[in-house]
């Protein structure tokens, strides 16, 4: 597998990404991540359908100061692929609690988005003396009945199977419907770049498939698990980005955050969308710096 800068350079995005791949080894498999800066740990959580690249912003920004380290889950980026793989919940959090625990991190800053939320903070109810603080994104971590249409509609049997692995129009039609504002084309190219085939882009299925619903789907407990866990992290320092256009993870999601953690911080974008990293990393990374000079680590 190439090393991340060299893929980007392969890909067309170079200057875009030019960090350098490390890997952890779980259950015969390889988690990429990339590993920039140090001091204290800042865990970057990608969502579906994007990848460590989405952070970069984050991590030119904070690595000067930071130990900022970023995943690609398992089926992404430029983690391995395996076929027929579940690609579940349960087991994105179980691939994550195998990275902090081989690389031995403490004191850990989790930023997390999209389902990163889900999986991020699953790894932190099961691993919490080893996390201090949070900052999340345009995300969740429990139940909850807004889906989309157009996120149901990839659900379809078949249907939504073909237009995700076979047209790749879940990660295509991000790259317009998840921004406000127009991406490069080097950008883009960085989005799509792992994603370039039907066996490349099944974890992009997968993931629009393990929304649980209802009790019977697979996931359903491993999300009930993951809600139950937030409560302990009541008084930890908390900042929530939120990008107010955002179509799938709407303010109401945020409302419940706020709800579920009263003493969180808030930061809404009014001009942002989904994918806010994109849209308006100049305006959060002042106010992510500032909340973490606030709440230094023990």
């Amino acid at each position: 597998m190439a090393a991340a800068n060299q893929f980007a350079a392969e890909n067309g995005f170079a200057d875009e990404y030019p960090f350098e791949s490390h890997f952890v080894e779980v259950d015969g498999q390889k988690i990429h991540y990339i590993d920039e800066g140090s001091g204290e740990t800042i865990l970057c959580v990608h969502g579906n359908p994007t990848w460590s690249f989405a952070w970069r912003n984050v991590v030119r920004k904070l690595s000067d100061r930071y130990r900022v380290i970023a995943i690609d889950h398992l089926g992404c980026g430029l983690s391995s692929k395996p076929h027929g793989h579940s690609y579940s919940l349960a087991g994105h959090i179980s691939n994550l609690q195998s990275l902090v625990t081989q690389l031995d991190l403490n004191q850990i800053t989790l930023f997390a988005h999209d389902w990163g939320g889900a999986i991020g903070m699953g790894t932190a109810g099961k691993l919490p003396e080893r996390f201090s603080r949070f900052a999340l994104f345009n995300t969740a971590a429990f139940r909850s009945q807004n889906i989309p249409l157009r996120i149901a509609v990839c659900r379809i049997p078949f249907l939504g199977t073909f237009a995700l692995r076979g047209l790749n129009a879940f990660s295509r039609a991000a790259l317009t419907m998840a921004v406000e504002k127009p991406m490069t084309a080097a950008v883009k190219r960085g989005y799509l770049a792992p994603y370039n085939s039907w066996a490349n882009r099944a974890a992009v299925n997968a993931f629009v498939k393990d929304i649980p619903l209802r009790p019977s789907h697979p996931s359903w407990q491993t999300l009930v698990d993951v809600e139950a866990g937030l409560e302990q992290f009541k008084e930890h320092p908390m900042l929530l980005v939120w990008g107010e256009r955002d179509w799938c993870f709407t303010t109401k999601f945020l409302d419940e955050f706020e709800q579920r953690f009263p003493n969180a911080e808030t930061l809404r974008i009014p001009d942002g969308g989904h994918y806010v990293f994109e849209d308006s990393h100049e305006i959060f990374l002042p106010r992510v710096e500032e909340f973490l000079s606030q709440h230094p680590v023990a």
